[in-house]
């Protein structure tokens, strides 16, 4: 993706040709919104609507998005939003197998999760807090996907890691409740208090619900200044987005014959 700014995450994985996903972080050279919010895309952490419009208008003409990106209004819950409509719907979850449809999913900590097939027919994208994760948004957004379990691929965007997540024993409580095995992603620090290890807990969601292959999953958002963190920086915390989306077929048919 020789379009995207060198600052930016592009997921290494192995997706099909006509699949393109991207992160954003808080760097961006031309981006508007100022410190401490670096490059921000969210509009409900305090940064000026005017920037924040600007910075998304910034990011659709970089990456040349084939449409504008159809933002959720993210909830902590498990409704998946097949087709989204542009009028930002509220869910933690999208699926399409439309062309040029742009999903986004926004993340400062929490885990941003994305879907393709081998064959470029479906993708999808989940928001994946703690509490998304234990009460099941990844199993729902496989439900909303109709293709196979086993040509599903996906990738693990950039979340807080276990050495800086403690939590409490309410949230280790919640995973134990779904499965005992998830004890293996906690580690404690002091009486009902536990580091929590977001990416090994989708793991093993992901290969529960018969997902074999999944990338990505080794960065911190709390210790690389690269990116957003919502326990690190605060109510003052900007967001990140992860896109994915199917190229248009004119786009696509292009870019095989080169």
């Amino acid at each position: 993706m020789a379009d995207v700014p060198a600052s930016w995450l592009v997921p290494d994985w192995p997706a099909p040709p006509g699949v393109r996903a991207v992160t954003t972080t808080r760097e961006m050279p031309d981006g508007s919104s100022r410190s401490p919010y670096g490059f921000n895309v969210g509009t409900r952490c305090g940064d000026d609507p005017g920037s924040v419009a600007r910075n998304r208008a910034l990011l659709r003409e970089t990456l040349s998005l084939p449409s504008g990106p159809r933002w959720l209004r993210q909830v902590h819950g498990t409704r998946v939003a097949i087709d989204p409509a542009p009028d930002e719907p509220a869910a933690d979850a999208a699926v399409t197998r439309g062309r040029g449809v742009v999903l986004a999913i926004q993340t400062a900590d929490c885990l941003p999760v994305l879907f393709c097939t081998d064959h470029g027919s479906e993708i999808g994208a989940a928001h994946a807090g703690w509490r998304g994760l234990s009460a099941g948004v990844l199993e729902s957004t496989l439900a909303a996907m109709q293709c196979p379990r086993e040509s599903i691929i996906a990738w693990l965007g950039p979340a807080i890691a276990a050495p800086s997540y403690e939590v409490g024993g309410e949230v280790r409580d919640a995973f134990l409740a779904h499965d005992p095995a998830a004890a293996t992603a906690f580690s404690a620090t002091r009486p009902d208090h536990w580091l929590c290890d977001l990416y090994e807990l989708a793991r093993q969601r992901l290969r529960a619900s018969g997902i074999a292959r999944i990338f990505g999953g080794g960065l911190d958002t709390f210790t690389d200044p690269r990116l957003h963190s919502y326990r690190r920086d605060g109510a003052r915390s900007g967001r990140m987005v992860s896109f994915i989306w199917l190229k248009p077929a004119v786009e696509a048919a292009t870019t095989h014959v080169r």
